[in-house]
């Protein structure tokens, strides 16, 4: 049987489902149970509807239709294989994923808009949030923490589009970003003892450039026996310790009331006694507050922020800081970002998909109105190498940062020997 043939089936075959099926009766049911009895009406319904399918033909109507009922229709199957990062649904008939960091399109397709829009319908609703004309935009997360975003019409011109960014359900080790080549022994290992001695770091980078991952992975050297707050638009950190609290942001009801942004949280959170907070990503007038909390006790903080390098990134927290129109001369913000924010990670996603910290910078302070920083480590690339892969060296600088009096203080000596080992990368 045929694509199309097969297709329009499996879409008569959901209809007459449909019609036959006791949703509400099915909701109570246990999930293992009501799989069983869904996939006996099925066969019950190709019997009666006579219709001819061989054994492998069978096995993939009854999944596909399962997927219907209880999962995410066509996306299951994407979302299922662990290789794929980005799920990109730019029409309901055209799909693209990303595998390894490149992109590639895949043979899934929506039976309609309606289809794909049932289907999102279905994501977001998982998590109490929305989207239809009045709200046509949202961002929502799936049970697994894989981050949401859907647009609709009137804003999407060609139908719904869906973009999922993948998180596997075991946060990438750090044994598994050196086998990875992200960084260097040497860097982790700085990063490392700054995150134990309570040293604020800036995590920037561009889009899928990795910063979640690698927040996720530099909070695994948070001592377990310190208070976490983490807040974010859509969840999607996998903080391991136990002690933490963690908050989400919520968009306005239809009445465009109840909203309570990541500054709101923000606020609340320094009432809720947490040794460090992590915010997801600062993009807004929240900077401001993140700012004041890392100058008075809560140090050892992180968050990410999208920037093409590590000055850009500061200029933004800068602007961001603006927003909150509390008309600070620029010096006074400098000073503030000066003193709270010690190491700027950058992180760049290269050419042939791969994920690398390209600077490890450090704050030293101001110098007439602006803010001075020296590179610790820098990835020099070199070029491409015969296998499309992107070689380069992790090269310290050969600096010692002023932070090692801090590490120094929190019990932590480093050998003199880690700024200067140089690791070639091909």
């Amino acid at each position: 049987m045929d694509n199309d043939t097969f297709d329009q089936v499996k879409t008569d075959i959901h209809r007459t489902l449909l019609s036959q099926l006791d949703l509400e009766r099915l909701s109570a049911t246990s999930n293992g149970r009501a799989k069983t009895a869904v996939a006996n009406l099925i066969q019950d319904i190709i019997l009666k509807e006579k219709v001819l399918l061989n054994a492998a033909e069978k096995e993939r109507l009854q999944s596909d239709l399962l997927d219907e009922v209880f999962g995410y229709g066509p996306l299951e199957p994407l979302l299922k294989d662990h290789t794929i990062s980005d799920i990109l649904v730019n029409r309901s008939d055209l799909v693209y994923v990303e595998r390894a960091g490149i992109m590639e399109q895949v043979d899934v397709k929506f039976r309609d808009d309606r289809h794909l829009l049932q289907i999102i319908d279905r994501i977001v609703g998982g998590v109490g949030r929305r989207v239809d004309e009045s709200s046509p935009m949202v961002d929502a997360r799936l049970p697994d923490g894989s981050r949401v975003n859907a647009i609709i019409p009137p804003l999407s011109l060609d139908g719904p589009a869906l973009s999922i960014r993948r998180f596997g359900t075991e946060p990438l080790t750090a044994a598994k970003l050196l086998d990875l080549k992200s960084l260097s022994p040497e860097m982790l290992e700085i990063l490392s003892a700054a995150v134990r001695a309570k040293i604020s770091i800036l995590i920037s980078g561009g889009t899928g450039a990795g910063k979640t991952t690698f927040l996720n992975m530099l909070s695994t050297y948070i001592p377990g026996t310190e208070r976490l707050v983490t807040i974010e638009d859509a969840a999607e950190l996998q903080i391991q310790q136990k002690n933490v609290v963690r908050l989400e942001t919520r968009p306005p009801n239809v009445e465009g009331k109840g909203a309570v942004r990541q500054r709101q949280l923000l606020i609340n959170s320094l009432r809720m006694r947490p040794d460090r907070i992590i915010i997801g990503e600062v993009r807004g007038e929240e900077a401001f507050d993140m700012l004041q909390a890392m100058n008075t006790g809560h140090e050892g903080s992180m968050t990410t922020i999208h920037a093409n390098t590590s000055r850009d990134a500061l200029a933004r927290l800068e602007s961001m800081v603006a927003m909150a129109n509390l008309n600070l001369p620029e010096r006074a913000v400098r000073q503030q970002i000066a003193a709270g924010i010690a190491i700027v990670v950058q992180i760049s996603r290269m050419s042939d998909g791969s994920r690398r910290v390209v600077n490890i910078s450090e704050i030293t302070g101001m110098e007439s109105d602006m803010i001075s920083m020296q590179d610790i480590f820098t990835f020099v690339r070199r070029g491409v190498g015969p296998s499309g892969k992107v070689v380069g060296t992790f090269r310290p600088s050969g600096i010692r940062p002023k932070f090692m009096e801090k590490l120094r203080v929190a019990g932590i000596l480093l050998p003199a020997e880690i700024f200067d080992t140089i690791l070639e990368v091909s």
